[in-house]
């Protein structure tokens, strides 16, 4: 049996609603043991931000998103006694995640300058809105306010309209850059013995994902423009309505528009000056897209990308939720799991999409319930016994 890739590493999750959490859940999938610490009686906010619930509970779907294969344990941190218990799990852990608003924690004695003296090699990683820094270290903030602040509304949508990504896609990415940044200081402090201290904010990650937007800005001067469904690539990049339905159609080279024109039975285009290149195509925007827009509408959405698959033309079809996961792509992938959890039954979930030959992301566990751990891990980790346990319940602290 293989092991996981982060077998060994000990995660003290203190975050809540989503940046964090995926990141966590990210690191738990890889093999860490990830310890959710949450508020008594009512944990994580996002477990209620529903419907919908997972059958027969109080749990939203938001929460079971990006909280499989943790422990929760339930510690008031406001408490000097919760907080010596956070002080104690910190001490032999690896790895500390929290999102509170900044300087939040070090009010509590739990700020990463407080728990290094306790631990080292402690990687302490703080994901807040707009950093530990800066005129607006202060603020709050969510997703939708760092896609309209960092640019990235402002890319996308129709021209008269920004429009916001559907998904929470800044929570995201910036899940993505915390999982990769605590790997790498877990290998620093392979090498060096020392942990250290990670400040990641959701605006940066924001900007930072606008990547070759942001730099044809900073190249040409030029304003992005929206193009709703239209890309900045090779033309055609873009949706197209077919007799029924619409597909998304991508000759990003000279040779696959050829390959499209052939598939198309418009080799005449390839005669057409206008048309013949990359960049003239790009030049001549307004007046090639009604043309292929016309095309297009002659055919079913299946008939394309029948004639589409055989040319070696990129293209897909635009699916909704159902057709996703009916996908014979999808289903061979194995990306739709189910998980038996005790308080619903069978369990739906998205799988880890990172496929390991050496160390197999194999083991889903069902999010846990709110302080479903408390016992056995503050009797493990923090020397708690079964009578300090109930002192402490009754006092409100776990």
């Amino acid at each position: 049996m293989p092991s996981t890739a982060l077998a060994g590493i000990r995660v003290l999750d203190l975050s809540r609603i989503l940046a964090a959490p995926l990141a966590t859940q990210l690191l738990a999938d890889l093999g860490a043991e990830v310890i959710k610490v949450e508020r008594p009686g009512t944990g994580d906010d996002s477990r209620a931000y529903g419907p919908p619930f997972a059958p027969g509970t109080d749990t939203a779907a938001f929460y079971l998103s990006c909280n499989r294969n943790k422990r929760s344990v339930t510690v008031n941190h406001a408490s000097p006694e919760g907080q010596e218990l956070i002080r104690a799990l910190a001490a032999r852990s690896d790895v500390l995640v929290e999102n509170f608003r900044t300087g939040t924690l070090a009010k509590y004695g739990l700020d990463h300058e407080s728990l290094r003296a306790l631990n080292p090699r402690l990687v302490y990683l703080s994901v807040t809105g707009f950093g530990q820094t800066g005129p607006y270290a202060d603020r709050p903030g969510y997703d939708g306010i760092f896609q309209a602040m960092s640019g990235m509304m402002s890319v996308s949508g129709h021209p008269e309209e920004p429009m916001k990504v559907g998904v929470s896609m800044i929570d995201i990415l910036t899940g993505l850059y915390a999982s990769t940044a605590v790997l790498a200081a877990l290998r620093h402090r392979d090498r060096t013995g020392e942990g250290q201290f990670i400040d990641l904010s959701l605006l940066d990650c924001g900007l930072a994902s606008l990547s070759h937007f942001a730099m044809n800005y900073l190249v040409s001067g030029e304003v992005p423009q929206r193009r709703g469904n239209g890309g900045y690539g090779g033309i055609p990049s873009q949706a197209f309505p077919c007799k029924d339905k619409p597909i998304f159609l991508v000759a990003g080279n000279d040779k696959q528009f050829a390959a499209f024109c052939a598939a198309a039975d418009r080799t005449d285009l390839l005669q057409d000056e206008r048309f013949a290149t990359t960049p003239a195509r790009i030049a001549h925007r307004e007046e090639i897209l009604p043309v292929l827009a016309a095309i297009l509408r002659t055919r079913t959405r299946d008939e394309w990308l029948t004639v589409l698959d055989a040319h070696d033309v990129p293209a897909g079809p635009y699916n909704e939720m159902p057709e996703v996961f009916a996908d014979p792509q999808i289903q061979h992938r194995e990306m739709l799991i189910e998980v038996e959890d005790p308080a619903s039954g069978p369990l739906p979930m998205l799988a880890n999409p990172i496929r390991f030959t050496a160390t197999p992301v194999e083991g889903y566990a069902p999010p846990p319930a709110l302080g479903e751990h408390t016992a056995e891990v503050l009797t493990a980790l923090a020397g708690v016994t079964d009578s300090q346990l109930t002192a402490l319940r009754d006092r409100g602290v776990v």
